[in-house]
């Protein structure tokens, strides 16, 4: 069976690992279709609150399979308009990442170039290695850019600024994307998994329910008008006002504890 992906839950965490490492895990194989059916599986999963996101050996993802088409072993078959339909389907799994029901994270252990910049951008969060770099890659290849890098650098840097990494393809390091708001964390890169995981699971025992809220809000907040958004956030008190959760986290506070959260 393919290890293109290799998935593991602990905890109330998945961990996602691309696995090709010896090609900076470039999204070729069967790495694909696993991801997308490891994503959609986990958006339902109620076992699972938090979803972390890596790359194997020294990348985090190098983006398309450009060896492999190179040397014509991925040769593109079908009509123009099937071919567009088809990398609009892979490309959901950058929908996924971004609008799934729960905390995604991703970490980034090396270069995040193309596609795998835009996966690595899709994740609500990003935690990063001093080894971390980042770049658009397109343009090197005579590309526009897919898997809604364009969507996620303009909201992330500015419009400028995504128009320069763009036109440009520069790679950044590490210390530039910290600079620039691209990661939450910076970290040595002995400590990046430990410390990674451990935000992961305590994002993981929290309020599940008011995480579903939080980004649905966010994404109204991203693309909708302050009275949306404001709607949006009233639906989410009301349907967190009546949970489980809320009841002992009131609890918690009168008893002066941390709460015990169920995701329910």
């Amino acid at each position: 069976m393919s290890q293109d992906l290799l998935v593991e839950k602990q905890d109330g965490v998945a961990l996602l690992t691309l696995n090709r490492p010896d090609d900076l895990n470039a999204l070729g194989g069967n790495m694909m279709t696993m991801l997308l059916a490891a994503l959609h599986e986990l958006t339902l999963d109620l076992d699972v609150g938090c979803v972390v996101l890596t790359g194997a050996g020294r990348g985090f993802c190098a983006g398309g399979d450009m060896k492999s088409r190179a040397a014509g072993t991925r040769p593109l078959e079908g009509t123009p308009e099937q071919m567009r339909l088809n990398l609009r389907s892979r490309m959901h799994a950058a929908q996924l990442l971004h609008e799934m029901p729960k905390p995604t994270i991703a970490m980034v252990n090396g270069v995040a170039a193309g596609a795998g910049m835009s996966l690595m951008l899709a994740c609500d969060m990003r935690f990063i290695g001093h080894a971390a770099r980042m770049g658009t890659a397109f343009a090197r290849m005579g590309f526009s850019g897919d898997f809604g890098g364009h969507w996620f650098l303009n909201r992330l840097v500015g419009p400028a600024k995504a128009r320069e990494l763009y036109f440009t393809a520069e790679v950044i390091d590490s210390t530039e994307m910290e600079r620039l708001g691209l990661c939450n964390y910076r970290y040595a890169d002995a400590e990046l998994h430990e410390k990674t995981m451990a935000f992961a699971k305590k994002l993981a025992a929290g309020p599940r329910i008011a995480w579903h809220h939080m980004k649905r809000n966010m994404k109204v907040a991203e693309e909708g008008t302050l009275a949306d958004a404001l709607d949006a956030e009233s639906f989410g008190m009301m349907r967190c006002r009546e949970t489980e959760d809320h009841k002992e986290a009131l609890k918690a506070f009168v008893e002066k504890r941390p709460p015990t959260f169920k995701g329910r």
